[in-house]
């Protein structure tokens, strides 16, 4: 129990202190207003060509997003799964078999619905 007493009083000291930090800064700190220019937005240097909310982001990006989240999630796995079955057994590559066939079914997926095709046009 000693062990996680020390932890919980050094987790306490960081919180303490920043938490004493940030209280400083808010009181002795500069308060400017903001004003003119401060308000608006920076986009490298240029003016803003359109407003926000103008003109609402395709919705096609969107499935594309999800689908590369899920590739992405999918490759980590694998390689975690690749270091962790060291040597092969029956039992590793048993699991290994699902998770290959949601692989597979989200290739297909996207493959027939034509989801990089509509991307690109």
């Amino acid at each position: 129990m000693d062990a996680y007493a020390g932890l919980l009083l050094y987790l306490g000291a960081i919180l303490g202190f920043v938490g004493i930090t940030l209280a400083l800064n808010r009181w002795l700190g500069p308060h400017p207003a903001p004003e003119g220019a401060k308000l608006d937005p920076f986009e490298c240097g240029a003016t803003a060509i359109e407003g926000i909310g103008d003109r609402a982001f395709p919705v096609k990006y969107y499935g594309l997003a999800v689908v590369f989240i899920l590739f992405d999630l999918e490759t980590v796995f694998f390689y975690l799964w690749a270091l962790g079955a060291q040597p092969l057994s029956t039992a590793a590559l048993a699991a290994f078999v699902p998770f290959l066939a949601l692989l597979v079914l989200i290739t297909l997926y996207v493959w027939r619905s034509g989801l990089l095709e509509e991307i690109t046009r």
